[in-house]
């Protein structure tokens, strides 16, 4: 196991959520895996990020959820590399990579709320970001 750093940038912490919520399930999808690449490539607050840390996350995200006390762990390193004006973003860009598959599981809900409950995301808001992802997930 390698070792789990006491840090993230703001951008591993966006990403660390996005892995978390895909491997929430136990299962990473393709199109989970595309999907944040896709928002790593396109988003402004990603402008300067060097995508070559995914893999450096997801390992750390991995790690984690092998502890005990991982997903707190998470939080924790989450919340403070994080500035509170981006944890709306960092619960849209999870809802993303939640619906990018077509189907939510019941392990990504639960994690979803975890998030809402972790980063204090009004209910109200909650909804609005769920419904966008939505939205833009639909198929025909």
């Amino acid at each position: 196991m390698s070792e789990i750093p006491t840090s993230l940038t703001p951008q591993d912490a966006l990403v660390a959520i996005m892995i978390a919520v895909s491997a929430s399930d136990e299962n990473i999808r393709t199109s989970e895996l595309v999907s944040i690449q896709r928002i790593v490539n396109h988003l402004p607050v990603f402008g300067d990020y060097d995508d070559d840390r995914i893999s450096t996350v997801a390992s750390t995200v991995f790690d984690l959820f092998e502890e005990v006390d991982g997903l707190d762990a998470l939080f924790g390193l989450v919340r403070d590399a994080l500035p509170e004006k981006l944890y709306e973003t960092a619960y849209a860009l999870a809802c993303d990579v939640a619906a990018a598959d077509g189907q939510l599981e019941e392990s990504e809900l639960r994690l979803l709320e975890e998030i809402r409950y972790e980063l204090n995301i009004d209910r109200l808001h909650g909804a609005a970001i769920e419904r966008g992802a939505r939205a833009r997930h639909m198929t025909l």
